[in-house]
Order: structure tokens, then sequence, then C-alpha cells
């Protein structure tokens, strides 16, 4: 997937490369991890709003 533009948090450094990257595309979002770039997840804009909202509020248990 290298025509993708992928995008890192602010909040990650380049020191040590390990970084979750997300892009998106026409039919929802990639997400992969920088130091496994051929590993991807696809997903969804509602399903990754509520993954994050359930890690910010500490309710992992809570998603659906």
């Amino acid at each position: 997937m290298p025509d993708l533009k992928w995008r890192k948090s602010s909040f990650s450094t380049d020191v040590h490369q390990n970084c979750v990257e997300l892009a998106a595309v026409a039919d929802g979002i990639r997400i992969r991890e920088s130091d496994e770039p051929e590993t991807v997840i696809r997903t969804n804009p509602a399903a990754l709003r509520s993954f994050i909202r359930a890690v910010k509020t500490a309710r992992l248990d809570h998603i659906r």
C-alpha cells in the first residue's frame, strides 16, 4: 500500500519508530504499526471513533 498517505500522532517521536499510523481511503480507514508496515487493519470511521472513545474512558469491555 505504498500509495496511501499515512499519518501518525504528533505525540509520536521518530526515535524508536513505534507508532500507530492511519490512512483515510474511499471505503474507510486503514491502520498499521510503523514497525510492521505490511500488516494493515481495515475499519470504518464509526468503529474507530468508538474504539478511541473506549480507550480514552478506559472502557474497552463496552465497545459495540
